[in-house]
């Protein structure tokens, strides 16, 4: 009997270590803006607790108040033991760089740019320029005065390859459509909501009837305009269809959330690459949404060809600058 309840106990305790103890734990920086931006970074943590939930993994994330603090979580979670660390702004490129040098043993990974040359280092990047052309198709076919409006964070490459799919997906609709590219600037682009409310006034006033962000919390700003105005939005991301029903036709899906989880997936079963990873339209990468609010009034046919679009990209037929 002895023995038995020996045994039970050996074995309790192998099953209790097994269920308990954490596999790896993964650190994730969030971008400027932080949680409630009902885009970017709620997509990433969305990733991030569906690993949590799936894997026996523990989990922490932060929200930096400015783009400097890249470099100090960075070097916290590396120094205090974090097996993966990820990083979701393109602003701790150069950090990260520096850092997977000095943590070898520690594995990186940044969203929206590329890391090459580092064995611990992924770079998941997606092709934004994919999704923003069937927005941007989609915003052609709904505008009556034939003037669409795109509202980014920065001038930068990064947010510039939203613009130029839009603007490509909106000339391959109607090819003499006014487009608009406004930048938001300053010291917090993506998470200025007055302005990018002014700065969709704007638009409106100039004949702008559709209106696409790229700009992160601060779209929810020109969510508010559309709300008030005779306008279309769209949003970015996440699925921001329901902010204002009817009104924001469509999200362009930026699936960072798949992107995290499948990596710290990999990274649980051991099979992390330090690579670039790539998600456009045929990866499920980028997208629409459903179009929930908005199916009847964007209408079955112009749904129809939005597909054959989407399709034609996917198959290389068309072609985005």
């Amino acid at each position: 009997m002895k023995r038995f309840v020996k045994q039970m106990l050996v074995l309790f305790f192998i099953v209790s270590t097994c269920t308990f103890s954490k596999d790896i734990k993964v650190g994730l920086i969030l971008a400027m803006g932080g949680l409630g931006d009902k885009s970017f970074n709620d997509s990433a943590y969305r990733g991030l607790k569906e690993a949590e939930k799936d894997f026996n993994i523990d989990i922490k994330y932060v929200e930096p108040n400015s783009w400097s603090e890249d470099t100090i979580f960075i070097t916290e979670f590396a120094e205090n033991g974090y097996d993966l660390v990820i990083a979701t702004s393109y602003t701790a490129q150069d950090a990260m760089t520096e850092m997977a040098d000095v943590y070898p043993d520690t594995k990186f990974a940044i969203v929206d740019t590329t890391i090459s040359g580092k064995s611990n280092v992924a770079s998941l990047v997606f092709k934004e320029e994919e999704g923003s052309f069937l927005v941007g198709a989609i915003a052609a076919m709904m505008s009556s005065n034939d003037s669409v409006g795109f509202i980014g964070g920065v001038d930068i490459p990064l947010i510039n390859n939203f613009r130029r799919g839009f603007e490509q997906g909106a000339q391959y609709i109607k090819p003499d459509i006014n487009t608009t590219a406004v930048y938001i600037g300053g010291g917090n682009p993506f998470n200025d909501p007055v302005k990018g409310k002014e700065t969709t006034f704007s638009l409106a006033k100039q004949g702008v009837d559709v209106v696409y962000h790229a700009a992160g919390n601060t779209g929810v700003g020109m969510m508010e305009a559309v709300r008030e105005l005779d306008i279309y939005g769209m949003g970015v991301d996440s699925n921001q269809d329901d902010i204002v029903k009817g009104k924001v036709l469509t999200s362009m899906m930026k699936n960072v959330d798949n992107a995290i989880y499948s990596l710290i997936k990999d990274t649980v079963e051991g099979k992390f690459e330090g690579r670039p990873y790539q998600f456009g339209l045929a990866e499920n990468g980028v997208g629409t949404t459903d179009f929930q609010y908005t199916k009847d009034i964007i209408g079955e046919e112009n749904i129809q060809k939005l597909e054959k679009i989407k399709q034609d990209i996917i198959d290389g037929k068309i072609v985005i600058k």
